[in-house]
């Protein structure tokens, strides 16, 4: 993969929030901008439906607002107050711009702290009230001037202890309602959640060029930082295997094929998980999705928990040469294998075959007839014979 040099390049969303952990040094502010206008380093706000319906809707808005606008300038120049009228509506204009801005900054944007919000609002006006009729009595007679100040202290007060506690326990609000129960119902095919072991490899990256992966792919927060933390190490190879996934995640990242999210993994049912490969296994549970995955034993773990898994090596594995005892393939023999006479070649997907009596054919390309495959969850063997030897070594005879 080339390497990138200088300046970290502009990471799209929804990983936009990669580039402080994946990126350490260049400035990122000067290209905070362009966030505004793009999802993708090729496409601009037309790079998708809903951002295309985002955009119109933010243009509506804000034809709106200088509509508006420009109603109070007209009104106050019938007053003869032109400078009232100027200063209404720069005033509008500037406020509809900042909105605006500040709805494209927050890219990021989660229901639950929207509902959390909305709903401490309005418990805390409700709480405020209650409050407020409970003391008037006491406030009206001991300090009638403070009433109103007081009354909107309360109210004040309220609020901010509604929405904080809702905030802070965001993951646990539901509505409750006697003998309901809701769940989730997803739409289309299941999310996919990607392992370290996963991205490392990097075949996941060449999957997703062919563009057969059509759901959305999920990185959770805990295993980039399990990536951060090897591309970190002081192993080399290690580093060197961390600092490939950081690659590929980029790559997939720029890839107009993928739809890629990362997941912040702050899930309630994940407080009293600290595992990786249990925390990966629980969220892929509550999300309803599935785990992608490399790890043998997080398969058998995913497996066991109800858990959908998908399996690179097993994949590979499906897509390989399908070879049939009595067919000819031509290999070339690279090694001696562990039995006496033994030779090893490999396929071209790098399948091993063991070639009876081949290691006299050690460095040359020969026919050789399948006797049998072996297969596995590691992977494919082939056993075979060269053509004219019997299994003994001895060359059959020819009348």
């Amino acid at each position: 993969m080339k390497k990138v040099t200088g300046s970290p390049p502009y990471l799209p969303a929804p990983l936009g929030v990669l580039s402080p952990l994946v990126f350490r040094r260049g400035p990122l502010i000067p290209k905070r901008l362009r966030t505004w206008f793009t999802n993708t380093p090729t496409g601009g706000i037309f790079s998708s439906p809903s951002t295309l319906l985002l955009w119109v809707i933010r243009g509506v808005f804000l034809a709106l607002s200088i509509g508006i606008a420009t109603s109070s300038l007209i009104y106050f120049d019938k007053s003869s107050d032109l400078l009232g009228g100027i200063v209404s509506f720069v005033l509008v204009v500037l406020v509809s711009i900042g909105v605006i801005t500040a709805d494209a900054m927050a890219r990021n944007k989660q229901i639950t702290t929207v509902s959390a919000v909305f709903f401490g609002l309005l418990m805390g006006f409700l709480l405020g009230e209650l409050f407020w009729r409970a003391l008037e009595p006491i406030i009206r007679e001991y300090v009638p001037r403070l009433a109103e100040l007081a009354r909107l202290f309360t109210t004040v007060i309220s609020c901010f202890i509604s929405v904080s506690i809702l905030l802070q326990t965001k993951d646990e609000f539901r509505f409750i309602i006697p003998y309901v129960e809701f769940s989730k119902q997803l739409k289309g095919a299941k999310p996919l959640v990607l392992d370290t072991s996963v991205i490392i490899d990097g075949r996941i990256a060449d999957i997703c060029d062919t563009g057969i992966i059509d759901t959305k792919m999920i990185v959770p927060r805990f295993v980039l930082q399990e990536l951060q933390g090897i591309a970190d190490s002081s192993d080399k190879m290690k580093r060197n295997r961390g600092r490939r996934g950081l690659d590929i995640l980029k790559r997939m990242q720029t890839n107009p094929k993928v739809e890629l999210q990362m997941h912040e993994g702050n899930l309630v049912e994940l407080r009293e998980v600290h595992k990786v490969d249990e925390r990966l296994v629980v969220l892929a549970k509550v999300l309803g999705a599935r785990v992608v995955t490399n790890d043998f034993n997080l398969n058998k773990i995913s497996q066991l928990q109800g858990v959908d898994v998908i399996n690179l090596n097993e994949l590979s594995n499906a897509l390989k040469l399908v070879a049939l005892p009595g067919e000819t393939l031509t290999i070339r023999i690279v090694k001696q294998g562990d039995q006496v006479g033994q030779g090893v070649g490999y396929l071209d997907d790098g399948t091993m075959v063991v070639v009876e009596q081949g290691r006299s054919a050690i460095g040359q390309e020969t026919p050789i007839t399948v006797t049998s495959v072996l297969q596995t969850p590691a992977g494919r063997m082939i056993f075979g014979k060269m053509e004219g030897r019997s299994p003994s070594g001895n060359s059959n005879p020819v009348s």
